[in-house]
């Protein structure tokens, strides 16, 4: 009996050694993810993201092109110039009204450690590209950390003629579709509008139209728009495609022209539904990372635990 005590004794110190295990590395992963998550948003519109005005004018950068009309603070997002798809001049916008002839970031942030992606983006390399004066350390690290970690090549999945998702799996799509995203957006995707050069398209519109910016923000969020996330839902990348790829059936309209003061870009109006703002979103986020970073960790090493003590039980009697 009391050698089956120590043994029982050796297991529970296991377990608390696993679980700090689990723990520790949940939260590593918790905060890397929040790293690529943030550094998202801010190639998306990091004036948004950190809620503060736009800075006036162009771009100085911008004088360097002329076929990207653009004027104002489109100038001044990561997106307009790298793309949705990060490649460019060598991707989606390689031409069209959104060619600047601007490098590829997936390129180059895979040849560059996360310092050398900082000095790119603090003027050391080039003095018209510092953004240090406009974000802290913090979002510039968030940021390289994003374009270092968080790149995501599509290209393969995505025609490049008709836009469609070559291979995906539509009903997985619909039923993450129809769990996270209709709340919102309802059913037919028609329900928030969005606002794109200037017209108001459908969620559908957006799917068929400009898939690399639906898959970019179905998985990291809209800068300054609360709604689900799906990198912080567990979803792989072959869900955010499955999504697309279901969104891509999705009724689609003519568009409409933007209302005066609407502003552009395929941002919804705030409306009720997705994730609380405030604390109370922060509490349930809090609880969704804890039960989806480490929670089904712990639920093994306790299902661990409880099968060596059914064995010692059973040790036990024969004893």
């Amino acid at each position: 009996m009391r050698n089956t005590m120590r043994f029982f004794v050796v297991i529970l110190a296991v377990f608390a050694f696993l679980l700090g295990v689990a723990a520790v590395s949940s939260g590593k992963a918790h905060q890397a993810g929040d790293d690529v998550t943030a550094g998202a948003q801010l190639y998306d519109k990091w004036f948004a993201r950190l809620n503060v005005s736009a800075p006036e004018g162009n771009h100085p950068l911008w004088e360097r092109q002329t076929t990207n009309t653009r004027s104002g603070a489109e100038t001044w997002r990561c997106s307009e110039c790298h793309g949705w798809d990060y490649q460019g001049a060598a991707g989606a916008y390689g031409s069209g009204s959104h060619y600047t002839g601007f490098p590829s970031v997936f390129v180059l942030a895979d040849r560059l450690s996360e310092q050398e992606i900082i000095d790119h983006l603090n003027g050391k390399i080039d003095p018209l590209h510092d953004f240090s004066g406009l974000m802290d350390d913090n979002s510039l690290r968030q940021l390289a950390v994003f374009l270092k970690e968080g790149l995501v090549d599509d290209s393969e999945i995505i025609d490049p003629v008709s836009l469609k998702v070559r291979s995906g799996n539509i009903e997985n799509g619909k039923n993450l579709f129809e769990t996270v995203c209709a709340a919102c957006h309802g059913v037919d995707g028609k329900t928030q509008a969005l606002h794109s050069d200037a017209l108001e398209q459908s969620l559908g519109d957006v799917a068929n139209r400009d898939p690399y910016r639906f898959l970019h923000r179905s998985r990291f969020g809209v800068a300054g728009v609360a709604m689900p996330i799906g990198r912080e839902l567990g979803w792989s990348t072959e869900d955010s495609r499955d999504v697309l790829a279901y969104a891509q059936t999705l009724p689609t309209t003519t568009g409409k022209p933007v209302p005066a003061g609407a502003g552009a870009d395929s941002e919804p109006a705030p409306q009720m539904g997705g994730p609380l703002p405030g604390i109370f979103g922060g509490i349930f986020t809090g609880l969704g990372v804890f039960f989806g970073m480490f929670g089904m960790s712990i639920l093994f090493i306790l299902g661990f635990v409880a099968f060596l003590g059914a064995i010692v039980f059973i040790l036990s009697k024969r004893k």
